[in-house]
């Protein structure tokens, strides 16, 4: 069952001047992996924590550092969640995340869809 949905879109040259503006928004944004990436990428995975935000329904419990945009060997892109976030996602009974990121034009957007399993039916006892 769809929980939650969340889209978020970036202007990438904006991004990019925020970046450079303030360089201690990288390590507070992303982690070790994602930081060598390009812009375009980056802000890409920007979106995505942003859309993953807005399929939970809101930041409480979600540490940016916490959430990773990985890739599979198909390069399909994946959540690597850890510490108080992947807590907090479990907590709300979330078993899926779907992502789908895309940049092109000077934009980045993705789209997040949060799914929980279904619930087991409950026996009430005489």
């Amino acid at each position: 069952m769809i929980v939650g949905i969340g889209v978020d879109l970036v202007d990438v040259p904006r991004f990019e001047e925020h970046l450079a503006r303030t360089p201690r928004l990288l390590p507070r944004l992303f982690g070790p992996a994602e930081r060598v990436l390009k812009p375009r990428s980056l802000a890409a995975r920007y979106a995505a924590k942003e859309a993953l935000i807005k399929a939970l329904g809101g930041s409480e419990g979600v540490h940016w550092t916490d959430i990773e945009v990985a890739s599979e060997p198909s390069g399909r892109p994946v959540f690597a969640l850890r510490g108080e976030t992947a807590a907090t996602v479990a907590a709300r009974g979330i078993t899926a995340l779907h992502l789908s990121m895309s940049h092109d034009a000077g934009l980045a957007t993705a789209y997040v869809i949060a799914e929980a399993g279904a619930q087991p039916a409950r026996e009430d006892t005489v």
